[in-house]
């Protein structure tokens, strides 16, 4: 998981990389007559842009249901919006854990209004990096109830799930993977 967002990371600062030299206007000598030419070498095609937390975690195969039960809540298009968010993003093996059926149930249209609740419960409004939160914190979801940090021998945990990789950036907000499902308390 690390690796593939490095990977995604890594490609985007080397096409920002090539798109700025390729602007800047290149001087070469010719063999001929060892003159100074002035050459504007072609544009590159221009960087990707930054994705939001959708495409991320989308690009992610160790996502893929987290982005099933996102389109299946209707919230693409508030997660693809302004922002910044903070998403706890649950991985395909966290899903997995769920009792038998739990995830297939949630997926289904009426149960919308459950799985919704779930999700916006992962979501914090605002960029909150790994490095702003401490032990006992308590933050908001979207959902409206608080979830609790707790940190121990640097391992920081969110509602008892382990965070496996922290800012993960998207144009619209910061991704932290956890490897659990976390549930609002009724």
């Amino acid at each position: 998981m690390k690796k593939k967002f490095f990977s995604l990371f890594t490609a985007v600062v080397l096409s920002s990389s090539i798109f700025i030299a390729c602007n800047n206007e290149a001087e070469t000598k010719t063999a001929e007559d060892s003159t100074t030419v002035s050459k504007e070498e072609p544009m590159a095609p221009p960087a990707e842009a930054p994705k939001d937390i959708v495409d991320v975690a989308a690009a992610s195969a160790d996502h893929s249901t987290l982005v099933a039960a996102v389109k299946a809540a209707g919230l693409v298009e508030t997660l693809k919006g302004a922002g910044p968010f903070t998403v706890f993003a649950p991985t395909n093996a966290a899903f997995n854990a769920l009792p038998a059926g739990t995830v297939d149930g949630l997926l289904k249209p009426e149960n919308k209004a459950d799985l919704t609740s779930i999700l916006t419960y992962h979501v914090v409004a605002g960029a909150v990096k790994a490095a702003d939160l401490k032990d006992g914190q308590k933050v908001k979801t979207v959902q409206g109830a608080e979830l609790t940090v707790s940190i121990k021998d640097g391992k920081v945990m969110i509602d008892g799930a382990n965070v496996t990789a922290a800012d993960l950036a998207a144009s619209n907000g910061v991704i932290h993977v956890i490897d659990a499902v976390i549930t609002p308390k009724k």
